[in-house]
C-alpha cells in the first residue's frame, strides 16, 4: 500500500498548488477516488474537504453538496479524526457551511424548510465550536436577500456590521461586494459605488472578486453619470470572469451593460458565447434566471436597432432545450428573447412559490423597465455586419446580372449561391455566359471533375445561342478554355491558336486570353502579356466590353507579376476613369490598386481604394469576399497610423468571417494591436485574452501563442493592470522557450523585470534580468535584443552601484558602434553618466552625460539631450558646485524650448540654482519662463 499512499500525498500537493478549473477538479476526482481504493476515511476526508472547495469554484453544485454532506457526517461523528480544518490553507468546513446554504438557495428543487434547516444547523455548529456567529449572519441575510425579503434582509445587514469580525467573516472583498450588490438592487447606488470603489483602492481581491463587484456597479455607475468608469469596470469585470461558468450571474450583468450603453453587437456576441453555460450546473437555477432575463435584454434590444432576423449561434444546443423548448432550425434574436422572457418568467414564478414573495418577479420587472434605459457608451469589439444589399433581384434578369457581377470580382462561393435563381434566365446567350463562370469558378475550386459533367450543358447552351464555332472549339478543347492547367489544355490551346484565323473574334480571344492566363499562372509575365494583348484586339473587335475588361485585369497582374508597378498603376488609373467598368471589375481593380498602393507605401490612398472596393462589393452582397476586403482595408488603415479606422474595419472582417463559419482569429489579433495603438488599452487586453484563449484550444504553436501573450501584456501594462501584465510576459517567456526564440524570450523577462522594478522588486528584477542576458546570448543574430536585456540589466546594476554595469555598457556601445546606432549609443553613455553618480565619481559622470546630450542634439532629439543635461545639472549643483551647473541648466532650457514639461523643471530648478547664488534677477527672469 505504501506506492498509493504516496501517488495520493503526490495528488494532494498538485491539488494545492494548481490554480482552480478542470485540470485542478481532475486531480481532485482522482484523488477520492484513489482514498476510496485504499478504503482510507481519513484519506478520504482530506480529498473531500478540497472536492467541496473545487466544486465551490467550479460550479459543480451537486457534488459540492455531496461531497460536503460526506464531509459533515464525518466531522459529527469523530471530530477528533476529522478535524474543521485540515490546514491545507483552505476554507473549512464551517466556512463551507455559508456556501451550503446558498446553494440550497439558487434551487427551488429545495424547499424553504431545508434551506432554514441548513442554516439552524449551521448556527448549531458555530455556537458548539464556540465560533463568532458573523459568518451565520452572513448566510441568514443572504437568504434573506435572495428570497425578496428585503426588510428582514436590511435589519440583518444592520445587525452583520454591528457584529465583530472572526475568522468566519467575510474577507474584505467578498463583504464589500456583497452589500454593495444589496444596495444597488435597493436604489442606493452611491453607497454601492462607494464600497466598491474601497475594494478596488484598497487591493482587495478573492475567488471572484473585483470581477463580481464591478459587475454590480455598472449600472449604478452609468446612472451617476460615471459612462468612463462604468466602461472601465465592465471590461476588467469581464475579462476576468469569462472563462468560467460558474460566473454566469457576473456575466449576466456585464451583458446587461453592453445592451443598455448601445454595444448591441457585443452583447449579442456575448449571448453567443456564453448561452451554453445555462446547461453548465443544473442546480445553479438562481443564476440562469438572472442570465435568461439578461439575454433577454440584450436580444430585445438587438431586434430594436434592426437586427430580430440574425441567427443567435448555439442557441440550437440539444442542452438548451429544457429552457428554450424544441425549435426547428436557428433561432432568431428576436424569437429567442420571448423564448428567454418566457423561461425567466417560469423559473421566477417557481422560485416565488417556494419562498411566498414577488421578489423574483420584481427582478424580473426591473429588467424588463430597462427598455427605455439608453447610455452612449461605446465600445468597439463587435460590431453587426453591413445589411443585405439595397437592391436585392426581383426576377431571373436581375439575378443573372448578380451572379455575373460577382464573377467578374472573383467571389466563387457568393456567385455560385446566387447561379440557381440565375439560371432561371429565357434567353441562352445568358445561360451560356452563366455557365461560363460556372465552368471557370470550379476549376478555380479545384472541382475539375464536376465541371467535366457539367460541360456539355455549357456546349449546349452555345448552340441554342447558335454560336455553333464556338461550341466545336469547347467539344475540342475541353476545359482548356476554362482555366484547366495540364500540359495537354496548353498544346490544345497552341494548337488551336495557331489555326484560329478563321474563326470569329469571339472565340479568338477567348483563346488568346486562356493561354495568357497559363502562362500567368506560369509565371510567365511576358506571354501572359504578348497573349493578352491579341485577346483585346479580339474582343473589341467581337465589341465585348465585359471581356475587354476582363482582359484588361489580366495584363495588370501580369506587369505586376513582373515588377513593374509603375506601368501597372498607369494601368490601373485608365481603367478605373472608364464609364464601361462593370461594378464587379470596379470593385476587384479597386482592391488591386489598394495593394499596389500600399506596397508603394501609399498608405492613405490604398485604403481608401479598399475601402470604395468594400462599398461595391456590400451592394453586390459578396459577403466573404467582403469581410476579406475589410481585413485588407483595416490593414491599410493600421499601416497609415490610423488606428480608429483600423478597428472598425478589422470589427467587421472578424464578425462576417464568424458568421460565415470561418476562423476570426488573426483577425481579431489585428483588431486588438490596433485598439491598443489607438490608446484603448483595455478593450485590447480583453481581445488578445481571447486570441490567446483560441489559440490554445487550438494547438496553435508556441511561437505564436507567445506573441500574442506579450501582446496582452503591453495591453494589460498600459491598461495599469500591472500584476496581470507580470503574469502574462513570464508566460510569453516560456512560450518562447518552449519555441526555442531566445532573444524573444529574453525581451519578454526584460519587459517582466521593468515592471518588478518599477515597484521596487529590485532583487527579483535584477535576478531575472541576469537570466536574460544568458539566454539572449544564444542569440549572436539579434543584435538588439542583445543591446536591450544587456543595457536594462546594466542599469539595473548601475542604480546599485554596481561595477559590473560598465562592462554592459561597454558591450552596449560596441553593439552601437558595430551597428552604426546612434541613438543607441547616446543612450548607452547616458546611463554610464547616471551609474558613475550613484558612485560618486562626479566629473566623468557629468563628461558622460554630456557627451549623450552632444550625441541626441546630433540626431535631433531635443528632448533626450535636454534630459541628459538636466540630469548632469543636477549632479553638479547637488555636489556644491551651482556655478557650474548653471550654463548646463541653460542648455537644458534651449533643447527643452518646444518641451513643455522639461522646460519647465529646467527653469523651475534653475531658479532655485540662481536664487541660491545670490542671483536674484536672474532667478526671476528664468522663473518667469514656467508662466510664459
Amino acid at each position: 500500500m505504501a506506492r498509493p499512499k504516496k501517488r495520493f500525498q503526490q495528488l494532494i500537493e498538485e491539488i494545492d498548488r494548481t490554480p482552480w478549473g478542470p485540470a485542478e477538479q481532475a486531480l481532485v476526482a482522482e484523488a477520492v477516488a484513489l482514498a476510496v481504493e485504499l478504503g482510507d476515511e481519513r484519506l478520504e476526508y482530506d480529498a473531500r474537504m478540497r472536492q467541496t472547495a473545487s466544486a465551490n469554484m467550479g460550479g459543480a453544485t451537486d457534488v459540492m453538496l455531496n461531497s460536503f454532506a460526506w464531509c459533515l457526517a464525518h466531522h459529527d461523528a469523530d471530530p477528533q479524526r476529522f478535524p474543521s480544518d485540515i490546514d491545507n490553507g483552505g476554507a473549512d468546513l464551517m466556512w463551507q457551511f455559508k456556501w451550503m446554504a446558498s446553494a440550497l438557495r439558487s434551487s427551488p428543487a429545495f424547499s424553504q424548510e431545508q434551506i432554514a434547516a441548513v442554516l439552524d444547523d449551521m448556527e448549531s455548529h458555530y455556537r458548539t465550536a464556540g465560533l463568532g456567529l458573523s459568518g451565520v449572519l452572513t448566510a441568514r441575510f443572504e437568504d434573506a436577500w435572495d428570497a425578496g425579503r428585503f426588510d428582514d434582509a436590511e435589519a440583518l445587514r444592520v445587525q452583520l456590521e454591528a457584529t465583530p469580525r472572526d475568522e468566519h467573516s467575510h474577507c474584505d472583498a467578498c463583504g464589500r461586494s456583497q452589500f454593495a450588490g444589496f444596495f444597488a438592487e435597493t436604489d442606493r447606488d452611491a453607497d454601492a459605488i462607494r464600497l466598491v470603489e474601497e475594494m478596488i483602492e484598497g487591493g482587495f481581491s478573492c475567488g471572484e472578486e473585483p470581477e463580481h463587484a464591478l459587475s454590480r456597479v455598472l449600472l449604478p455607475y452609468l446612472r451617476a453619470g460615471r459612462p468612463d468608469d462604468a466602461k472601465t469596470a465592465h471590461l476588467r469585470s469581464y475579462r476576468l470572469a469569462k472563462d468560467n461558468p460558474d460566473n454566469l450571474r457576473i456575466v449576466a450583468g456585464n451583458i446587461v451593460f453592453a445592451a443598455v450603453t448601445g454595444n448591441e453587437a457585443r452583447a449579442l456576441a456575448m449571448v453567443e458565447r456564453h448561452i451554453g453555460w445555462l446547461a453548465h450546473d443544473g442546480l445553479n437555477v438562481d443564476a440562469h434566471f438572472a442570465a435568461l432575463a439578461a439575454f433577454a435584454v440584450a436580444l430585445d434590444r438587438v431586434t430594436a436597432v434592426g437586427h430580430g432576423e440574425t441567427p443567435v449561434r448555439g442557441a440550437d444546443s440539444a442542452g438548451l432545450v429544457p429552457f428554450f423548448g424544441a425549435h426547428d432550425g436557428a433561432w432568431t434574436a428576436a424569437e429567442l428573447a420571448a423564448a428567454a422572457w418566457a423561461a425567466a418568467e417560469r423559473i421566477g414564478a417557481e422560485f416565488d412559490h417556494r419562498d411566498g414573495t414577488d421578489g423574483h418577479a420584481r427582478a424580473l420587472a426591473r429588467m424588463r423597465a430597462l427598455e427605455t434605459e439608453k447610455h452612449d457608451v461605446p465600445i468597439r469589439s463587435d460590431a453587426f455586419t453591413a445589411p443585405a444589399p439595397s437592391v436585392t433581384p426581383v426576377d431571373a434578369d436581375g439575378w443573372y446580372e448578380r451572379a455575373m457581377q460577382l464573377a467578374q470580382f472573383g467571389a466563387e462561393h457568393e456567385m455560385l449561391e446566387a447561379l440557381p435563381r440565375a439560371l432561371e434566365v429565357d434567353d441562352p446567350a445568358k445561360l451560356a455566359q452563366l455557365q461560363s463562370m460556372r465552368l471557370g469558378i470550379l476549376i478555380a475550386l479545384d472541382r475539375a471533375d464536376e465541371a467535366a459533367e457539367l460541360l456539355p450543358q455549357r456546349i449546349a447552351a452555345l448552340r441554342a445561342a447558335g454560336r455553333d464555332e464556338q461550341a466545336d472549339l469547347e467539344e475540342r478543347l475541353g476545359l482548356a478554355t476554362f482555366g484547366l492547367n495540364t500540359p495537354e489544355a496548353a498544346a490544345g490551346l497552341e494548337e488551336e491558336i495557331a489555326a484560329s484565323a478563321a474563326l470569329p473574334a469571339w472565340s479568338r480571344g477567348d483563346l488568346a486570353i486562356s493561354r495568357a492566363s497559363l502562362h500567368l499562372q506560369a509565371d510567365e509575365a511576358d506571354a501572359a502579356l504578348d497573349h493578352a494583348e491579341v485577346a483585346a484586339r479580339a474582343f473589341a473587335e467581337a465589341e465585348d466590353t465585359r471581356l475587354s475588361n476582363t482582359t484588361t485585369l489580366v495584363a495588370i497582374s501580369a506587369l505586376l507579376s513582373k515588377g513593374d508597378l509603375e506601368a501597372a498603376s498607369a494601368l490601373l488609373d485608365r481603367f478605373l476613369a472608364q464609364d464601361d467598368v462593370s461594378a464587379g471589375h470596379r470593385a476587384q481593380a479597386h482592391q488591386t490598386r489598394a495593394r499596389v498602393r500600399g506596397g508603394s507605401s501609399a498608405y492613405v490612398d490604398g485604403a481608401t481604394d479598399a475601402d470604395e472596393s468594400c462599398r461595391l462589393l456590400a451592394e453586390l452582397g459578396a459577403t466573404r469576399a467582403l469581410a476579406e476586403a475589410h481585413l485588407l482595408a483595416g490593414a491599410l488603415w493600421e499601416d497609415a497610423d490610423e488606428p480608429e479606422k483600423a478597428v472598425s474595419r478589422y470589427r467587421l472582417a472578424a464578425r462576417m468571417g464568424g458568421e460565415s463559419g470561418g476562423d476570426s482569429t488573426g483577425v481579431n489579433f489585428r483588431m486588438a494591436r490596433a485598439m491598443l495603438r489607438a490608446g484603448d488599452a483595455v478593450e485590447a487586453a480583453e481581445l488578445f485574452g481571447e486570441v490567446l484563449q483560441q489559440e490554445e484550444q487550438a494547438e496553435v504553436p508556441p511561437g505564436s501563442r507567445a506573441m500574442t501573450a506579450s501582446m496582452l501584456a503591453r495591453s494589460l501594462s498600459a491598461a495599469g493592470e500591472f500584476g496581470q501584465a507580470v503574469g502574462a510576459h513570464g508566460y510569453a517567456s516560456e512560450l518562447f522557450a518552449e519555441a526555442e526564440e531566445h532573444a524573444d524570450q529574453a525581451m519578454a523577462m526584460t519587459e517582466q523585470a521593468k515592471i518588478l522594478a518599477r515597484f521596487d522588486e529590485n532583487d527579483d528584477a535584477i535576478a531575472l534580468l541576469e537570466s536574460a542576458a544568458e539566454i539572449v546570448r544564444q542569440a549572436e543574430d539579434a543584435a538588439g535584443a542583445r543591446a536591450e536585456v544587456l543595457h536594462s540589466l546594466g542599469q539595473a546594476y548601475g542604480g546599485r552601484g554596481d561595477q559590473r554595469a560598465f562592462g554592459l555598457f561597454d558591450e552596449v556601445a560596441a553593439l552601437a558602434e558595430e551597428h552604426d546606432a546612434g541613438w543607441l549609443l547616446a543612450d548607452v553613455t547616458d546611463s554610464r553618466g547616471r551609474a558613475l553618480a550613484e558612485l560618486g565619481r562626479v566629473d566623468e559622470a557629468v563628461a558622460a552625460a554630456l557627451t549623450a546630450a552632444d550625441g541626441f542634439a546630433g540626431l535631433g532629439d531635443s528632448g533626450a539631450a535636454g534630459s541628459s543635461e538636466l540630469f548632469a545639472a543636477r549632479v553638479l549643483a547637488g555636489n556644491e558646485r551651482p556655478a557650474d551647473a548653471v550654463p548646463v541648466y541653460r542648455s537644458a532650457l534651449e533643447h527643452g524650448a518646444e518641451i513643455p514639461p522639461l522646460r519647465q523643471v529646467a527653469a523651475l530648478e534653475l531658479g532655485d540654482v540662481l536664487e541660491a547664488l545670490g542671483r536674484h534677477g536672474e532667478a526671476a527672469e528664468v522663473r518667469a519662463l514656467v508662466e510664459s
